[in-house]
């Protein structure tokens, strides 16, 4: 199977030096998140005005902004969604200088017990999707968050925030996620499913950058009709405005380390 086909050499035909320029000053840590909404609320709640660089695709052009949280400098952009259109912006971001991204999207659950728009750490990842085999050789599963999962956690049981740590499910087919398939995760230890995590984790390591990877919990499919919760962009604003802003509070932690 061509997915197995993996080639460790580091240089490409096109590589993201020869699209994107250094930034000068770009900050070590950068926020991001999938939905555009938290996003521009996140941009407003921290005063950051000031566009430092764009990434652009086919179908958007995407602002990088630089922000000052807790006295340090960190970066913000919007992810797009999926495991090929995530990995094509952290790979542009890290080559604008960037050494640490902490990426917060939403999932979904495959344990009903989980609280909606709760957060979810995810400590490893089902390779359910082709973009990891692009950057790392052919496993079942990844780890994921590796070096500041112990940092966060002490952030969140500081500042009184319960979670939820384990195992999720990358698939880049949405409407694949068949009864089957879902009781097969679920049986594997799998308590969520994303669209990006695994090769997200894979591409980090496979550059020698770090990447921090947390959800928040949204439709839930461990029931007989699926349920979809705080999906949607506008529900529980809130509430996401906090994990935003937990994102946020883990950066400044992350940025006093360089």
């Amino acid at each position: 199977m061509k997915l197995c086909e993996f080639d460790p050499e580091k240089r490409a035909v096109i590589n993201p030096s020869d699209v994107c320029d250094a930034v000068p000053d770009m900050p070590k840590v950068a926020v991001c998140c999938y939905s555009h909404v938290t996003f521009e609320r996140l941009v407003s709640d921290t005063g950051a005005d000031v566009k430092i660089a764009e990434s652009s695709n086919a179908n958007m052009e995407l602002p990088i902004y630089k922000a000052v949280y807790n006295g340090h400098e960190i970066a913000l952009f919007m992810m797009p969604v999926g495991a090929p259109a995530s990995a094509a912006m952290l790979e542009d971001v890290y080559a604008m200088g960037a050494e640490t991204i902490i990426v917060f999207g939403t999932c979904g659950v495959l344990d009903a017990s989980v609280e909606d728009c709760s957060v979810i750490i995810p400590k490893s990842a089902v390779r359910d999707e082709g973009t990891s085999c692009h950057y790392a050789p052919p496993s079942d599963e990844i780890a994921v968050n590796e070096k500041y999962f112990e940092l966060f956690v002490t952030l969140l049981r500081r500042l009184g925030v319960s979670y939820t740590a384990g195992k999720v499910w990358t698939t880049d087919a949405i409407y694949r996620e068949t009864p089957a398939k879902v009781q097969r995760r679920r049986e594997e230890g799998c308590i969520c499913v994303d669209m990006e995590c695994s090769a997200n984790a894979a591409l980090a390591k496979f550059r020698k950058k770090e990447i921090v990877q947390f959800f928040y919990a949204a439709d839930n499919l461990d029931s007989e009709k699926w349920d979809a919760r705080s999906l949607g962009n506008h529900a529980m604003l809130e509430e996401k405005d906090k994990i935003a802003l937990l994102a946020m509070e883990l950066a400044g932690e992350i940025a006093a380390l360089y």
